[in-house]
């Protein structure tokens, strides 16, 4: 029997009439498909029955992690009852943090903004291994790099280690009127909605929400807010057709990746696989 590490969920192309009637969840492989086309959410009671199903799968194998097809991820009741469970959900999230430098590039590269004249702030208050290393990266090509954060003493080790290894000045605040008020770009790492609308926002920044969704409440604000992206790699043909249709390359590809190894491992990946930010998805426009 074939060891699988990972399940990807969707919705079947045809479901049959019997299937359908008699809630039979398939597997296929690594497969798991629901009788449904995804065009309509599953009443409640049927979402319960897909959950308990597919529940009862993941329990005969070593695998608690899985992708879910667009289709699925908008089958709002069902989602959320998998969110109760143990299980390891690929969202593309980690991945957005890990090309965050990336993101930025792309940024400059469709507005025609140059590096050295842009000032980024980036709202963090969970410092990972990948965000110090980008927050190093960025502060080696950009104008000014300024961070806001509500644990300003655990920063400020980051900011006299930059400025003592590399020789560059970046800045550590928590000042609500003018921490960001004059940034272009923001990078939002971790600042829930309630937080960051408590900041004087530059009315036309560009603000990338890495870890979710944020909405900007405040009035003159008439910048864009970014919520979500979309890339390509080179070995996406690895997969097979189902998963290069149904399901969001940056949730594939993260899905592949050891995320246990370091930084600079994960990257020389990256680059060797040839991954490109395609599209930022904003609250009502693209970039």
């Amino acid at each position: 029997m074939k060891v699988i590490f990972l399940y990807y969920i969707q919705e079947a192309d045809k479901p049959s009439i019997l299937f359908k009637l008699f809630n039979i969840v398939q597997l296929e492989g690594d497969k798991i498909i629901l009788p449904i086309d995804g065009e309509k959410e599953m009443p409640g009671k049927k979402a319960q029955k897909m959950v308990k199903k597919t529940k009862k799968i993941l329990a005969k194998t070593i695998s608690k992690r899985i992708v879910m097809s667009e289709k699925i991820q908008r089958q709002e009741e069902y989602v959320n009852m998998l969110h109760i469970l143990d299980l390891d959900i690929v969202q593309g999230r980690w991945l957005f943090e890990v090309l965050s430098c990336k993101v930025l590039d792309y940024v400059l590269e469709q507005k025609e903004w140059k590096k050295e004249e842009v000032s980024i702030s980036i709202l963090i208050n969970d410092l990972t291994e990948n965000t110090v290393a980008n927050i190093r990266q960025m502060a080696k090509e950009y104008k000014r790099v300024n961070i806001v954060t509500n644990h300003r003493e655990r920063f400020k080790k980051i900011e006299k280690q930059i400025l003592e290894e590399d020789g560059i000045m970046i800045t550590v605040g928590n000042n609500k009127k003018k921490g960001i008020s004059k940034s272009q770009m923001i990078l939002n790492i971790d600042f829930p909605c309630e937080l960051i609308n408590q900041y004087r926002i530059y009315e036309e920044a560009i603000i990338v929400n890495i870890r979710g969704n944020v909405k900007i409440n405040q009035k003159r604000f008439n910048g864009i807010t970014i919520n979500d992206y979309e890339i390509t790699f080179e070995n996406a043909e690895g997969f097979d057709y189902d998963k290069t249709t149904k399901y969001k390359a940056c949730k594939l590809y993260e899905a592949q990746i050891n995320k246990k190894q370091p930084f600079q491992e994960i990257m020389k990946q990256i680059e060797k696989d040839k991954v490109k930010i395609t599209k930022l998805i904003g609250i009502n426009t693209e970039i």
